[in-house]
């Protein structure tokens, strides 16, 4: 419930700023990465839901998630969906390495037990 609030929340302040995201270059590098962050949370929210709810789609929740960020990065501008996409590839990368990170860590402790 609470990352669906967040999202709704970044994502109308995301539609508010489409005129200084698009003005200069760094902006609209800023654009893609805010666009990532979206990304981030709905992916987050899709994961949760699927927990709750008790199915599992696999990349399903990924390419939903990247397919709404990557449209909300296209209303600023054309550069925004590909600095979108790489900073996305890249917090999906983190996302995927710190989760084997914890998974090991619980594995380990109830190994021991």
């Amino acid at each position: 419930m609470l990352y669906s609030f967040f999202c709704s929340l970044s994502f109308c302040h995301f539609k508010r700023c489409i005129g200084k995201l698009a003005s200069t270059e760094l902006f609209t590098i800023l654009g893609g990465f805010i666009s990532s962050l979206l990304f981030l949370v709905l992916l987050t929210f899709i994961g949760n839901y699927q927990e709750t709810s008790g199915v599992r789609t696999g990349w399903g929740a990924v390419i939903i998630a990247e397919a709404v960020a990557l449209i909300a990065a296209s209303t600023v501008h054309r550069v925004c969906i590909t600095t979108c996409f790489l900073f996305s590839a890249g917090l999906l990368y983190e996302v995927n390495k710190l989760s084997g990170i914890m998974l090991s860590k619980s594995e380990s402790k109830t190994k021991r037990h």
